[in-house]
């Protein structure tokens, strides 16, 4: 069996961020025996990454922690057509002006993970493909670079074949996101000497592209490193939660939010999680892994504050693990808590309970406000709730002006009694 000795392929295949690896040993002795520059491509689909990208952003945070270089690639370009890779239709096309806020609201998220202060940008480095893509010249682009594909080759991708098998139509423009990828990969190899791509394991297809257009451009063997598409033990898709997507923008989701999904993880995925997303040492991971009983909610609750620390800052992760334990422990009200301001005088008249449900979103609807009622799944200010009819006033408001709704046992919010100015 063979092992890696460079720090980093070590240390990425001890905890479990290896899916495929091309050309393995020799990018092992590239990594022993000098310094590397490898990218990621994040496409700006929405205002924020969310945590099915924390894998790759965690593998360019190792990268640079062992004396390599990382490039977060911002597919400011690619972004207008969208990966079709593994997707039954094409995504909705977005607008310039879109994919620019989102590119601003995505930037944020990663120097929390990756230090961007090297001198000459040679510790690490963001770019944006548009900067190249947005000024190619077409005929040209199809001359020396669309010659090198063979349509054969593409439509036998996985990712492809998977969409043409479906019988859902793949269109012209989304065919060209393989072609235009695998000109990214040169291009950074052109102008900032990357050697790597790194993906999860549905971009192989991209990125193997890449490697053959080097081939032919005459570029130095290029690598590609890819991740497994993580699910949890049950098979849900990580980065999903019962309210939507783990969002690693902080506008878009609270600290508090982010600690509690990852506390309440199943208990079969807390060392594959360990291992992943913190940076705590393998003897510690494995140790906290062994925990049983009751000691495996303890092993949780570091696991949730190491991940949240590394994304929102120590003093964060600790400020949630408390709000959690005086909520969940002490059944105290915590100011901590996700809160929805509502104008006092609407309590004041009286609101009813299912409409309150929706309007601090924890249900879509009246209907489904009335299932979680009619199941047992409601409280106000931790009393449980059997009456759909109930009406909300201001007998409920605390001495600080506050009201805590919960559904079931880990969803709370708190509703913050607001006096119109």
């Amino acid at each position: 069996m063979f092992c890696f000795k460079s720090d980093f392929l070590h240390i990425m295949e001890e905890r479990g961020f290896i899916h495929q690896v091309s050309n393995k040993e020799e990018l092992d002795n590239l990594f022993a025996k000098e310094r590397v520059t490898a990218y990621v491509g994040f496409d700006p689909t929405a205002p924020s990454l969310h945590v099915g990208n924390l894998i790759q952003i965690m593998m360019l945070h190792w990268m640079q922690q062992t004396g390599h270089r990382p490039i977060v690639l911002i597919g400011g370009g690619t972004g207008m057509i969208g990966d079709p890779s593994f997707k039954d239709e094409a995504r909705q096309l977005m607008t310039k002006e879109t994919i620019a806020q989102n590119i601003a609201e995505i930037r944020r998220v990663f120097s929390r993970y990756i230090h961007f202060d090297g001198i000459d940008n040679e510790d690490s480095l963001m770019v944006n493909n548009a900067d190249w893509l947005c000024n190619l010249n077409y005929l040209e682009f199809l001359r020396d670079i669309g010659r090198h594909f063979s349509v054969n080759r593409m439509l036998s991708f996985d990712s492809v074949k998977l969409r043409l098998d479906r019988e859902h139509s793949l269109s012209f423009l989304e065919f060209n996101y393989m072609i235009l990828q695998a000109y990214d990969f040169i291009t950074l190899n052109k102008y900032y000497s990357v050697r790597l791509q790194i993906g999860g394991s549905d971009q192989w297809g991209n990125i193997i592209n890449g490697i053959h257009l080097g081939h032919h451009m005459g570029t130095p063997q290029l690598y590609a490193l890819t991740s497994p598409l993580l699910t949890t033990t049950s098979g849900k898709k990580m980065g999903k939660s019962l309210s939507g997507a783990v969002w690693l923008n902080a506008n878009m989701l609270s600290s508090y939010e982010f600690w509690q999904y990852w506390r309440n993880v199943e208990d079969a995925d807390i060392g594959r999680f360990f291992k992943l997303y913190t940076i705590l040492a393998m003897d510690e991971i494995t140790r906290l892994s062994e925990l049983q009983g009751t000691e495996i909610n303890e092993a949780k609750k570091i696991l949730a504050t190491e991940i949240t620390a590394m994304r929102y800052g120590r003093k964060a992760a600790e400020t949630a693990a408390k709000v959690a334990y005086k909520t969940f422990e002490e059944r105290k009200f915590s100011t901590g808590l996700p809160t929805v301001d509502i104008f006092l005088f609407e309590i004041k008249a009286g609101i009813g309970l299912q409409r309150l449900l929706v309007k601090v979103g924890l249900a879509k609807s009246n209907s489904e406000a009335r299932r979680h009622i009619q199941s047992g799944g409601i409280r106000v200010n931790d009393q449980l709730i059997d009456d759909e009819r109930i009406i909300i006033d201001n007998a409920y408001i605390n001495g600080d002006g506050l009201i805590k709704l919960s559904l079931g046992k880990k969803k709370h919010f708190l509703i913050n009694t607001v006096v119109m100015s």
